[in-house]
């Protein structure tokens, strides 16, 4: 009631507002033929690599162009698709959750115009800056987490192992020959804000050593409560030790705990956990959020531990393009990566991938959740 005798009315919540807190509402940089048609569109198809067509039910069309986009840009950058929107699409343009960039037009000619205008763009070092693709049954963009750009807890490098990978697996970007779209996503410690848990391909940066502990410094510029509550695993304790000659306060951690995830980094800096010989890459495949043929999977460790090899990772690489030629080749049609793992069986997965097996990798996690709760719209009589 105090809203309403300030003059609030719960029925128009925008009446009067004057704010500039927020973006506005999204529906405000629709494209009209997209407001237009929103909710009534009749169906949709792939022409070509990256490049769609959506007919709506009121006979209107629109014609997409999809290439791939940075996950880090520059002011510059960003303005140069800014230029390219104004050019072709009346400053409209949208971003996909996989950090392509897409521009819609109303014609084919324009469609054709635009993609051979993106493709012609280069860097000065000659890369693509606008590659067109990442439809279909081919490889889209690589979506990942901050990596030593920004993040304070990363195992490796996110836009460098990413870099790397799509450097090899760039004409699958191009095409659509495999038998089924592949995602490959890459987070750059366990924390996972890449989330590359579902993914038919993914890199995962990984500590294999616990924090070390900058006793000088604990008590001066942390919060030990704060350090301790962290610890998901309560591996973190309080403790006073002799440091030079005087008693400080301090934390212990017991290292048969430690699961290596950085909060107690986040909460304390004198606790760093990054380590030139303990961190290193994992490979997991055979995930997917798809509900279609088969149930949405987790992806699951195929190779434990790729060392840090900056700037261009060669092993990892080596892997993932084994990895994803191998289902190319031997995959039936329409079957995700994870898919033909489990028909095939996972002992011929490793050997036709040519991977190590170890008894360490095997997925025996299970617990009632697991296996009694619906994970699916899936339903069979």
């Amino acid at each position: 009631m105090a809203f309403i005798s300030s003059g609030y009315n719960p029925a128009k919540p925008m009446e009067g507002r004057i704010t500039d807190i927020g973006p506005r509402h999204f529906t405000d940089f629709l494209p009209p033929v997209l407001a237009k048609n929103k909710g009534a569109w009749d169906y949709h198809e792939i022409i070509e690599p990256g490049m769609l067509l959506h007919v709506g039910l009121s006979g209107d069309k629109v014609y997409t162009v999809r290439c791939g986009g940075a996950r880090l840009m520059s002011v510059t950058h960003i303005r140069e698709i800014c230029d390219i929107a104004d050019k072709y699409c009346g400053g409209h343009l949208r971003f996909t959750t996989r950090n392509n960039i897409e521009f819609m037009v109303p014609t084919l000619e324009d469609a054709k115009a635009l993609k051979a205008d993106l493709n012609a763009r280069k860097f000065a070092g000659g890369s693509n800056k606008f590659p067109v693709g990442g439809t279909g049954a081919g490889v889209t963009n690589i979506v990942h987490t901050q990596g030593w750009i920004h993040c304070h807890t990363p195992a490796t490098d996110a836009s460098g192992t990413v870099k790397a990978t799509m450097d090899v697996v760039f004409e699958e970007f191009q095409n659509m020959r495999l038998p089924a779209p592949v995602r490959i996503s890459m987070a750059c410690c366990l924390n996972m804000c890449g989330a590359v848990h579902c993914s038919d391909i993914a890199i995962l940066g990984i500590h294999r050593k616990p924090p070390i502990i900058d006793h000088e410094s604990v008590d001066n510029i942390c919060e030990v409560p704060l350090a301790v509550a962290a610890c998901p695993t309560g591996a973190i304790r309080p403790t006073k030790i002799e440091f030079q000659g005087k008693q400080i306060n301090t934390v212990a951690v017991k290292n048969e705990r430690c699961m290596f995830c950085g909060n107690c980094y986040t909460m304390c800096p004198a606790m760093p956990l990054a380590d030139k010989t303990g961190d290193g890459i994992a490979i997991m495949v055979g995930g997917k959020i798809s509900n279609r043929m088969t149930t949405p999977k987790f992806s699951k460790v195929v190779v434990p531990f790729i060392p840090n090899e900056p700037p261009r990772w060669p092993k990892m690489t080596k892997v993932i393009k084994k990895i994803l030629d191998t289902y190319a080749a031997d995959a039936r049609k329409y079957e995700r990566l994870g898919d033909w793992a489990n028909r095939i069986g996972w002992e011929r997965f490793f050997e036709k991938c040519g991977l190590e097996f170890s008894a360490h990798l095997i997925d025996d996690f299970r617990d009632p959740a697991y296996y009694t709760w619906r994970q699916t719209t899936q339903f069979k009589f």
